[in-house]
């Protein structure tokens, strides 16, 4: 039964730090935009990187 001395007060500032976590997210903008980053990953920043008789849009001559 005494060990309900230790365990109510952390469990008070563990609650009190996630309620803290929580607010401090909201405040700093965590969660303002949630579907970008998601949809960034479909965008193809790499076009540099590959080589030229692999792109798509390029008409191969050798085929002719």
């Amino acid at each position: 039964m005494e060990i309900l001395f230790i365990l109510i007060p952390i469990a008070i500032i563990l609650l009190g730090f996630a309620i803290w976590a929580f607010f401090w997210s909201v405040n700093t903008g965590q969660y303002d935009d949630l579907e970008s980053p998601a949809h960034s990953i479909l965008f193809d920043d790499d076009e540099d990187m590959i080589p030229d008789d692999a792109k798509q849009g390029k008409k191969n001559s050798s085929r002719d």
